[in-house]
């Protein structure tokens, strides 16, 4: 009687172990999609008004080499460029950071394989804003978007 007892509570907690162990692994995927559904919005919003802030950046520099554009206004333009810089290098830093969290976490790591390579994604829209590039910055994140929404699909 003793035995069957002791059988019993061991396979009740052996299910109780898988169970946690289940509960743990859909928590942190669920907090993993997250994390790369924030990426994603925020990556979307940018690239959005990214288009306008290039226009205008495109128009004002026309302006100053045809010198018809004030300082104070080619000074803004120049605030203009160092911000799109400044922040295509925080979503750089964010996906690193991003990538090293997915190959960290073992709930995680299966879907690092498709997250692999954002953030040099982000580095090379970095690079080509810093060359004043910024057409093409924006297309490069957008392949970025892409590789996420991939991770985000693998991970449902």
């Amino acid at each position: 009687m003793a035995q069957t007892r002791s059988r019993s509570s061991a396979t009740k907690s052996k299910a109780a172990t898988a169970t946690a162990a289940a509960a743990k692994s859909a928590q942190a995927r669920t907090a993993g999609a997250t994390r790369v559904a924030d990426q994603i919005k925020l990556l979307t919003k940018f690239i959005y008004l990214l288009g306008g802030v290039v226009s205008n950046i495109v128009t004002v520099d026309e302006s100053v080499k045809r010198k018809e554009a004030s300082e104070a206004v080619a000074q803004q333009n120049l605030q203009a460029k160092a911000k799109v810089k400044s922040t295509i290098s925080g979503f750089r830093e964010g996906l690193d950071k991003l990538e090293i969290d997915f190959r960290a976490t073992p709930e995680l790591q299966p879907y690092y394989i498709k997250l692999a390579g954002v953030a040099s994604g982000a580095a090379t829209a970095e690079q080509q804003a810093g060359n004043g590039q910024f057409d093409a910055a924006g297309r490069s994140l957008l392949s970025v978007v892409n590789r996420l929404t991939d991770v985000l699909l693998a991970m449902r």
